[in-house]
């Protein structure tokens, strides 16, 4: 067998296989006496049908089949040991029809994409911006009534007010404004701050027990998966509704008062003694607010990262032949010009994945399956204080991890987690890094427009 290889042009190369007979008649000989053995010939026993039949009936099919078998071990061989950095897989170029049945030796040609050469180096000089989210006055006071909600005690005022939950019997009204006998009917609460139309809202303001209002539903919720649920039937349902009217009767008004933001409130928080006065809370919330915020700082300046180096780099790729393989190769039937819309967003998906495996080459990036145990291992004692439970010795964690991670889909996540926090290291290591306080609203916008 003989493999040569044409000087890469435009990172696309060529192999060319010559396959000679002696590479695959033994093979191929060895294949059809086990035919012999067990072929059940008409007129033959088992295992005596001459060879001159066995080679007539099957010996071109194993001829193909040996042959293609020897074609991938041996072009994958080369592309080993050649160090050949292929991208895709190698695509057989178009040529005549092969005379499986009378040639002996044959010729074969493929097309493959390579990889550009490039390297990777972070220095001083590449700069990005971090944004360091800052809780402003109006999201610690959102997150103190969120809080203050969640403490809070349920009344039954007589009257309601904007905010409140009304429970109510809901029935499907007729065109004569008449209950439906056989229409939809549930109990269920509505929340007001969930109802989309103003003029609806104001219905519901000033009820008393047994009131009835008559209730357009469409109009007034607009969620409508929520409206399923209200109604209790499924999300087809609403969009075939015989009577979009419904009548809502009062059974009661429920009224959710906050707590005080006081010791009382705060000791059930933080524990007796942690926070002495309302200010000191307002601190405590703005200081986790801002702690579970920088993993959006992180996300940001991973995706950053991304961006700078695609730009800064602009790596070459072999996109001719990248663009025929997606074709040749997709799942699903496509053409050229349905990938012409979506190949950018492949094409930089692929340079990354070719930047990054350089960085972590370039930074000794690895991951071991001692680190991932160790990582499970130090998760679940943390669940495990969490839940108020003793944290176990180092062979029950041991044995807890170890059952966790025979799940691959769980392996990966962890193994990829690591890896992002390992590469957000080195990222803050060797970037220069430009502090900038923004707020939280401001930040969302910032990473919308991204």
């Amino acid at each position: 067998m003989n493999i040569t290889q044409t000087k890469a042009k435009d990172l696309i190369a060529t192999i060319s296989v010559e396959v000679k007979a002696a590479d695959y008649t033994e093979k191929v000989d060895k294949v059809l006496q086990n035919y012999r053995k067990t072929a059940q010939i008409p007129g033959f026993r088992k295992g005596k049908t001459p060879m001159g039949i066995i080679n007539k009936k099957f010996r071109t099919s194993v001829v193909v089949e040996e042959v293609n078998k020897l074609l991938q071990d041996e072009l994958y061989k080369h592309i080993t040991e050649t160090k050949l950095r292929v991208l895709g897989s190698p695509m057989p170029l178009d040529s005549k029809p092969i005379e499986w049945e009378t040639a002996e030796d044959f010729s074969f040609e493929y097309e493959v994409g390579l990889a550009p050469e490039f390297d990777v180096k972070i220095t001083s000089k590449d700069t990005l911006n971090y944004y360091k989210i800052q809780a402003d006055a109006k999201l610690v006071d959102g997150y103190c009534n969120d809080i203050a909600k969640r403490y809070g005690k349920m009344s039954n005022p007589e009257v309601s007010v904007e905010g409140d939950l009304i429970f109510c019997t809901i029935e499907q009204l007729d065109i004569t404004g008449k209950v439906m006998t056989n229409g939809i009917k549930n109990d269920a609460t509505v929340a007001m701050d969930y109802i989309s139309d103003s003029k609806v809202k104001k219905q519901f303001i000033g009820l008393k027990k047994d009131d009835c209002i008559s209730v357009n539903v469409m109009k007034a919720f607009s969620n409508h998966a929520d409206l399923g649920a209200m109604l209790n039937v499924d999300h087809a349902a609403i969009h075939n509704l015989t009577s979009e009217e419904f009548q809502f009767t009062v059974k009661n008004v429920n009224r959710l008062e906050p707590a005080e933001l006081n010791v009382e409130l705060f000791d059930k928080i933080y524990g007796p003694g942690s926070v002495e006065n309302e200010k000191d809370f307002k601190a405590k919330i703005k200081a986790e607010a801002e702690a579970q915020f920088s993993g959006e700082s992180d996300r940001m300046l991973k995706n950053d990262v991304v961006t700078y180096f695609i730009d800064k780099l602009k790596l070459d790729m072999p996109n001719d032949f990248l663009k025929k393989w997606l074709v040749q190769t997709s799942e699903k039937p496509i053409t050229m010009e349905m990938l012409e819309k979506e190949y950018d967003m492949y094409a930089k998906s692929l340079q990354w994945q070719l930047i990054e495996n350089k960085i972590l080459e370039n930074y000794e990036v690895k991951v071991t399956q001692d680190d991932v145990l160790e990582h499970t291992k130090k998760l679940i004692g943390m669940q495990m204080k969490q839940y108020g439970q003793p944290e176990g010795d180092d062979k029950q964690l041991t044995e807890i991890a170890t059952n966790i991670l025979k799940n691959e889909e769980e392996r990966k996540k962890l193994y990829d987690r690591i890896f992002d926090e390992r590469t957000l290291a080195v990222y803050k290591e060797n970037f220069k890094l430009n502090e900038k306080s923004i707020s939280y609203d401001d930040f969302v916008k910032l990473a919308s427009e991204k």
